[in-house]
């Protein structure tokens, strides 16, 4: 990490303002080269002009100077905020490469920070989702995980794990004195504990997922249902095509809007019904891809009509996916002579509305679902491979079992060290040194 790098930190296109940021120990150096000042005081906006290497005027800017260990990178920082548009920030960025910067590498600011200490691998990961945050919610949860939320956490369940292990590493050395019961008891509800623990945060993190990634939601029912006349008012312009023919739509059209503080992906899908055609039938399975991915399934049932086979299809589905999914039932057409006889949906207490005058009941029951997803305060995984991690620690823990209750100290020490190995990913790697030191800690060995 010797080498000096720069990059335009913010978006491309116009604004008002754009930064190019510098990392490394000749960022100062290269900052008195672009400005012609001799000294730059530490977190001061120093207000200069920029100049390339043949001394011409670029732009006039605010400069930061942000000295190691106290910054981001806990190198030497530089940013230049000069004005923005794309020629004015490459000038300046091209003046930095000149002045024997190189560019910057995608994460490459992030991964110094981990590197140096400043971040470890689940705030660095909070940055990274932070700038995709898909609802008000996610980038609450992202903002206290900057702040070491998750990192707490796994530092809790590392030490557990540690003190047990270290203990076990300590009675092999006495292998010939059986442990006491209540010891291995003590040992195994501890385990336990952290099992639970760990298992609670996993189920919590799946359900809650789509704060991260966005809620996905299926409107789903037979043909001619007003799926598409109901996508069409959520967006509050004709996006897919409506008619009296039924099987106008024959593939999943999708569209994100924003409900409440929340970012979402709407789905219409082709109505269900007994393919007559080839492209039918893939509309179909693509409709059934659809729900299975989907956070939320909107059933959408025609009122003026009597409930027949194509319905029963639906309410078949609904009764699949109901323990999986949120499930919204509603009896659209409701302006129109009613039909359908609404008992057959009384157990999923239906909304009763017409999707060409409102859509306002439909839009607050979304909203609810995705509200109540957040209500915890529970630490939340943000990501496949944090998720991956604690899968397999709760694996390794549950084979420790059984070695633990026969006292085989060794397999059972192996198992709680695939399990440190694990959760540690999350955050850090786990050094032996660490597990060394609990022993030597904990124990009064070598008097």
């Amino acid at each position: 990490m010797s080498s000096t790098i720069a990059a335009i930190a913010t978006a491309h296109g116009t604004g008002s303002i754009a930064i190019v940021r510098l990392s490394g120990t000749q960022a100062l150096s290269i900052a008195k080269t672009l400005t012609d000042r001799d000294r730059l005081i530490p977190r001061h906006a120093t207000l200069s002009a920029l100049y390339n290497a043949r001394r011409e005027l670029l732009d006039e800017a605010i400069v930061l100077y942000f000295k190691a260990p106290k910054s981001f990178t806990a190198e030497d920082v530089i940013e230049f905020q000069c004005h923005g548009g794309s020629i004015v920030a490459q000038q300046v960025l091209q003046a930095a490469l000149d002045a024997g910067a190189v560019l910057a590498t995608p994460g490459e600011f992030s991964k110094r920070a981990f590197l140096n200490g400043r971040i470890d691998l689940s705030e660095a990961e909070a940055i990274a989702q932070l700038i995709e945050a898909k609802s008000e919610d996610a980038a609450a949860i992202l903002a206290k995980q900057m702040k070491g939320s998750l990192r707490h956490y796994i530092e809790n369940v590392r030490d557990e794990l540690l003190h047990i292990l270290a203990y076990s590493e300590v009675s092999i050395d006495y292998a010939e004195e059986d442990l006491p019961q209540d010891l291995v008891d003590q040992i195994a509800q501890k385990l336990e504990h952290l099992h639970v623990k760990l298992q609670e945060t996993l189920e919590a993190s799946q359900r809650r997922s789509g704060l991260m990634q966005g809620f996905r939601v299926s409107i789903i029912g037979k043909p001619n249902v007003g799926k598409s006349s109901l996508l069409n008012a959520l967006l509050n312009y004709s996006r897919a095509i409506v008619s009296p023919i039924a099987g106008t739509t024959r593939d999943t059209i999708e569209e994100q809007i924003k409900i409440g503080s929340h970012l979402i992906k709407i789905v219409d899908t082709a109505g269900i019904r007994e393919a007559d055609s080839e492209i039918e039938r893939i509309g179909m399975e693509r409709t059934l891809e659809s729900v299975h991915e989907s956070d939320i399934v909107v059933a959408l049932f025609d009122g003026s009509r009597p409930c027949d086979a194509e319905d029963v299809a639906i309410i078949e589905l609904i009764h699949r996916f109901q323990e999986s999914k949120e499930m919204i039932v509603v009896i659209n057409k409701h302006d129109l002579e009613q039909q359908f006889d609404a008992e057959v949906l009384a157990e999923y207490s239906p909304l009763q509305l017409s999707c060409k005058e409102s859509s306002c009941e439909l839009v607050a029951a979304l909203q609810n679902i995705m509200d109540a997803t957040n209500s915890s305060d529970e630490v939340m995984l943000i990501s496949t491979r944090q998720t991956e991690a604690v899968s397999k620690t709760l694996c390794a823990i549950e084979a420790s079992y059984e070695p633990l209750h026969e006292q085989e100290l060794e397999i059972f020490s192996f198992h709680l060290n695939e399990a440190l190995h694990a959760i540690a990913s999350i955050t850090r790697p786990f050094e032996n040194e660490e597990m060394l030191d609990k022993m030597f800690g904990s124990f009064c060995l070598g008097k």
